[in-house]
């Protein structure tokens, strides 16, 4: 007869959310294919070819007036309000921090700082690739713009690509990346591309960006994401370091060379999950480190701190206080004191004539 326990669907879903006993053997990392790196090439050469576009003034900047004169947000004011809370799913504050929430459950699940280092190197890229653009080219935005028909390059401006448009690619690109099934990642790239191309779209209807903005955006995020096998070396080696000064620290701690507060402080960090705890070697160091303290008091303390590290948990007995004989009475029980005598001071010409009468007269 089986005796198989059988889980309802939100027990099953709870217990994939539980932490896995070790680190999981079948994941993959992605390598640099000859498939990634023809489409790598190719959005590179597109990506070259829209700044070249620009640079020259060509149609696509004809096209960035025309649409700009549109003024789509004039044609379709009823959607305004919503694609105002849409494009904050492409500003690097509000998805980095669900984003990286979402990967430091992976990385504590899994036993593995790759999700959230592979997070951190995507961003840094975006960081220099873009931002070093955007400086560069000091391209004006439609609403800052100062002559029709201009390219509006080098006038200090950081528009050119959309940072709205390449940090949705990348933000939830990384949750594709990631991914440790085929099935999951196919469904994520389909969502990070939808959310990348709405935010697009977006920027061009607000009016924030040129069309070529967006198009450079979005070739930007996509080349960050189709290079970042070649950095899988660099996030191995840094999680590696990280264990291992964990292991250090561990030892550290263990040797009882680490302060104690610092110690205590630590070890949550240190455990792993329960796999690690403070060994028999730390609590020794301890035992000698209070014997030779209990040693250096005089005997009445060092009885009171064999007492305290006998029973850490026991209450500590209080000094009884001094109790009164008399009853305690309350305020309307008590019997009024009338003060006796004036409350006022003595008046500095009255005390002087109570002295002159008090004088005897000289003389018959």
């Amino acid at each position: 007869m089986r005796t198989d326990q059988i889980l309802t669907r939100l027990e099953r879903v709870f217990a994939r959310l539980d932490r896995e006993p070790e680190r999981p053997a079948h994941l993959q990392t992605p390598q640099m294919s000859r498939h990634r790196v023809v489409l790598l090439g190719a959005t590179l050469a597109f990506y070259l070819a829209i700044v070249v576009a620009v640079l020259t003034t060509s149609w696509l900047v004809r096209l960035d007036w025309q649409v700009f004169f549109f003024r789509p947000y004039e044609q379709w004011p009823q959607v305004h309000a919503f694609l105002d809370y849409l494009v904050v799913l492409g500003q690097r504050g509000p998805t980095a921090v669900m984003v990286a929430a979402w990967l430091g459950w992976r990385s504590w699940r899994q036993h593995t700082l790759r999700p959230l280092i592979a997070l951190g190197v995507a961003l840094l890229l975006l960081n220099i690739t873009v931002g070093s653009v955007k400086l560069g080219l000091g391209r004006l935005g439609p609403h800052y713009a100062t002559t029709i028909g201009s390219a509006e390059l080098f006038a200090g401006g950081d528009i050119f690509p959309s940072g709205h448009t390449a940090n949705a690619v990348v933000t939830w690109g990384i949750l594709a990346y990631l991914a440790s099934t085929t099935v999951t990642r196919r469904v994520l790239s389909m969502v990070s591309a939808v959310v990348s191309l709405s935010v697009g779209a977006t920027t061009v209807y607000l009016g924030t960006h040129w069309v070529s903005d967006v198009l450079l955006g979005w070739s930007a995020g996509l080349l960050i994401m189709l290079a970042l096998p070649w950095f899988e070396p660099l996030m191995a080696a840094v999680e590696a370091w990280v264990f291992e000064r964990r292991e250090r620290m561990r030892r550290r701690v263990e040797a009882g060379t680490v302060p104690a507060p610092v110690a205590s402080a630590l070890v949550p960090l240190l455990s792993a999950g329960g796999k690690w705890q403070l060994g028999s070697t730390a609590a020794g160091s301890a035992g000698a480190g209070d014997a030779a303290v209990a040693a250096s008091v005089p005997a009445p303390a060092a009885a009171q701190a064999a007492t305290a590290a006998a029973a850490p948990h026991a209450p500590v007995p209080r000094p009884a206080g001094h109790l009164s004989g008399r009853p305690h009475l309350i305020r309307s029980e008590r019997t009024p004191v009338t003060p006796a005598g004036s409350r006022r001071p003595a008046h500095a010409e009255r005390a002087g004539a109570a002295r002159a009468t008090a004088r005897p007269a000289a003389g018959g």
